[in-house]
């Protein structure tokens, strides 16, 4: 039985809107600059993580779910998506506005781009004065208006924005137009796709002075013109978001308390820590013979598989617990 929790290398994407908080924040060296992702867990090809210690040094997550298929990733997981892992994993440290953009469903996705769309969420981590972040339509919006509020660079007068915190949440179906503002550090959760519309880019440059592409048309036809009230989450306890892609919980840990995370589904556990350095306790079910602990710090991930259905965390830590 394949019982091994997975560290991997996270894969640094520097960009033009990139900062400088994911290294320490992490507690990596690094002489790489302007880093906006860190890729924690990926299958995007390409970019599909490697595990980076332990006795699976070396292999990629792709080749393990390959070799223990529904003993790593769970019984209907592995029914429905094969060696494809569904989720990717990102931390984002924004230093300038990202572009406001929109991503399709699966159904839109899969009919242009032969892959699966995107929904995902936001767990806001830490916070610059005035950091925002823009998510929605905020009034009525024909796709006729939203051509000529891109065209006369006027779309971000009918973008809902918020004044953001430490622990914000916010959930983005496939759709919902959003942009990260500048000085928010966040964790990413979503599907794994890395298809993405810019809608609007503040008439920025690359790096050799050429406009950014913008997919005003493709985006036109993904956009929910839906306006809603309110676009922050406002959970109640620890979860925060639960849809047909993923669940997450955000578990704060005090000293010496012993928190058993949920396990709601028939799938792996992924666990991000967030602030703080905890224990992690894990076993296939509540069984001590085959129970194994391990240290968690600030910036970490792991990949539990699925045979491990127990899983508590003792000592003081900020985390998530993700399940697909």
């Amino acid at each position: 039985m394949f019982t091994q929790v997975l560290h991997f290398a996270p894969y640094l994407k520097s960009v033009i809107w990139g900062g400088e908080r994911i290294a320490p924040f992490k507690g990596i060296a690094t002489d790489q600059t302007y880093i906006g992702e860190s890729w924690e867990i990926s299958a995007v090809p390409g970019h599909v993580s490697v595990v980076d210690r332990g006795p699976l040094k070396g292999k990629n997550l792709t080749e393990l779910i390959n070799e223990y298929g529904a003993e790593l990733v769970g019984e209907a997981i592995y029914r429905q998506f094969g060696v494809n892992f569904p989720l990717l994993i990102k931390l984002i440290d924004a230093c300038d506005d990202l572009s406001v953009q929109v991503h399709p469903d699966d159904a839109l996705a899969q009919k242009r781009h032969h892959c699966p769309g995107k929904t995902e969420m936001w767990h806001v981590i830490n916070t610059a004065p005035g950091a925002k972040i823009y998510v929605g339509l905020k009034e009525k919006t024909t796709p006729e208006d939203y051509e000529r509020r891109v065209a006369d660079n006027s779309i971000m007068d009918v973008i809902a924005a918020y004044d953001s915190a430490p622990g914000d949440t916010f959930f983005l179906p496939a759709g919902r137009i959003h942009a990260i503002g500048a000085g928010n550090l966040l964790a990413e959760i979503q599907e794994t796709s890395d298809i993405t519309y810019r809608i609007y880019d503040y008439d920025r440059r690359d790096k050799d002075g050429n406009p950014r592409q913008l997919h005003t048309a493709e985006a036109r036809d993904a956009i929910d013109y839906t306006v809603y009230p309110d676009y922050r989450s406002n959970p109640e306890g620890s979860l925060l978001a639960d849809c047909n892609y993923f669940i997450v919980d955000n578990i704060k840990s005090k000293d010496s308390e012993i928190i058993e995370l949920p396990h709601t589904r028939e799938s792996f556990t992924i666990v991000m820590c967030l602030d703080g350095e905890a224990e992690i306790s894990s076993s296939t079910d509540n069984n001590d013979s085959d129970r194994q602990t391990l240290n968690i710090k600030r910036g970490e991930t792991l990949l539990f598989p699925a045979t491990l259905r127990s899983i508590t965390v003792t000592s003081k830590a900020n985390l998530l617990s993700i399940q697909a």
